[in-house]
């Protein structure tokens, strides 16, 4: 058994023996923390229904087809494949879909391939922004367009340099 698969166990037993050393009550400590989480996972359940119903409508309806030819001419010429076009494109919405679209890659192409190399790198250095999104904002009646405009660009622009250091390694 190696090492590292202790580190979880080890510190669920700190965790205790620190407890038990303070006197603290982890049952009733986490009691009270099931009942905070309940109202929070019951405001959050609107935002997330939307945030996955509109990426699947997104798919479905064919505008994740449409948008993904008409960029894959311009992706192409920042340096990221157009057969990446579509998990650049899935992944703001969608973790599970972007999964999917990354293993037709990996089947399409192969795992050790350039185009299989930057999907990764697109998939691992970009996050499901309107996802955390409805999570982080949930019940905020801030202005969300600032922050959504700035996670997007940083996930382009990460496709963006990730897929250029993958021409060299």
């Amino acid at each position: 058994m190696p090492y590292i698969a202790l580190i979880i166990p080890l510190l669920f037993a700190a965790l205790f023996a620190f407890a038990l050393f303070k006197k603290v009550r982890l049952y009733d400590c986490f009691t009270e923390g099931v009942k905070g989480a309940i109202p929070l996972a019951v405001s959050l359940f609107p935002y997330l229904a939307v945030v996955l119903i509109l990426s699947e409508l997104f798919e479905q309806s064919g505008l994740s087809q449409a948008l993904t030819a008409l960029i894959a001419p311009a992706l192409n010429a920042l340096g990221i494949p157009p057969e990446i076009a579509k998990l650049v494109l899935i992944k703001p919405f969608s973790g599970s879909g972007a999964t999917a679209v990354l293993s037709e890659l990996f089947a399409a192409y192969g795992a050790d391939s350039y185009i299989a190399r930057c999907a990764c790198v697109a998939f691992g250095s970009s996050e499901t922004v309107f996802y955390v999104s409805a999570v982080y904002f949930a019940g905020h009646k801030k202005k969300l367009l600032r922050p959504i405009v700035i996670a997007l660009a940083a996930n382009f622009l990460s496709v963006v340099l990730g897929c250029f250091l993958c021409r060299f390694l």
